[in-house]
């Protein structure tokens, strides 16, 4: 079913959609999506809700991961993502673009866009990659406001408080944070940047709430399947970046490949097919959505 006609068609919100997956046995699984297409790869692979990236989309735009998006860059991929693959998608939503009242107004935009959740991780801004040195943090009082407003605002959306601590105050303190988070009302708990399974299994004992994983390549986690995340007690894991590098590099070759040769023949057998992407897309939906579209012939 295309788009057009699939999107939301359940009448269930993207947050009760997204919660009800997260109340399931075993471990949600996201992978990082930037783009309509993306999601639609993402679903047609099977995964039944996605993780929209802050890093991704500020890759995409061509700027780093500091905090320079805004809110209406966030929902313009929001709208995309949802309209494309109606998943419920879980969206980084860095500090909150500001105090408790811009978390509050946050949310609700992002709620409107279609997003099930939001993550909201206590940095200050120019807030960093979690898993890059030397990040300040906020008061954790200030942050539990934030959290406490965000929950305020919400309809169904499911709130994710992220919390980088461990690197700058010990595990003991990022314990500390989380819980007063979910006090605060947070639903599910991001403990940003552990090092080993050690400190996932330590973490997941001392937080009784739904934990959220991150599986970004390159970073200070060594590298575990989900089934591994779900045995340190995990509920949820992310490949944030993991479609855009891999987008990124292809890209990087083609386009040298053009500069050199003047031509694209040499990449053909790494792209996908004209075939393969209206296919993707539903391109033929499209047009039977319309009598007056003719069906079209793939050229041999």
């Amino acid at each position: 079913m295309v788009s057009l006609v699939a999107a939301d068609r359940s009448g269930i919100s993207a947050g009760r959609r997204f919660r009800a997956l997260l109340e399931r046995p075993g471990i949600l699984r996201m992978p990082g999506v930037y783009n309509g297409l993306s999601a639609l790869q993402g679903k047609r692979a099977g995964f039944e809700a996605a993780y929209l990236s802050g890093a991704a989309v500020s890759a995409a735009m061509g700027l780093p991961d500091l905090g320079i998006t805004t809110i209406d860059d966030l929902c313009f991929h929001i709208r995309q993502c949802f309209h494309a693959a109606d998943l419920p998608m879980l969206v980084d939503g860095d500090t909150g673009f500001g105090g408790a009242l811009n978390a509050m107004h946050m949310v609700r935009r992002f709620e409107e866009a279609g997003a099930g959740a939001v993550q909201i991780e206590d940095q200050v801004l120019p807030k960093k990659c979690g898993h890059l040195s030397d990040k300040r943090l906020v008061d954790a009082h200030e942050m539990a406001a934030k959290i406490a407003a965000a929950a305020r605002a919400r309809r169904d959306m499911v709130i994710v408080a992220r919390t980088d601590a461990v690197e700058e105050e010990g595990v003991d303190a990022a314990v500390d944070r989380a819980n007063l988070y979910l006090a605060a009302g947070a639903d599910a708990i991001f403990p940003e940047a552990l090092h080993d399974a050690g400190m996932f299994a330590a973490f997941a004992a001392r937080v009784q709430a739904p934990l959220l994983a991150n599986m970004t390549e390159f970073g200070k986690t060594p590298y575990f399947t989900a089934d591994e995340f779900a045995e340190m007690g995990f509920r949820m894991v992310i490949w944030p970046v993991s479609a855009l590098r891999v987008a990124a590099r292809a890209q990087e070759a083609l386009y040298a490949a053009l500069a050199r040769d003047g031509s694209a023949a040499a990449q053909l057998d790494a792209m996908q097919t004209r075939a393969e992407l209206y296919e993707t897309l539903g391109y033929g939906q499209y047009e039977e959505l319309d009598a007056s579209i003719e069906r079209s012939t793939l050229p041999s």
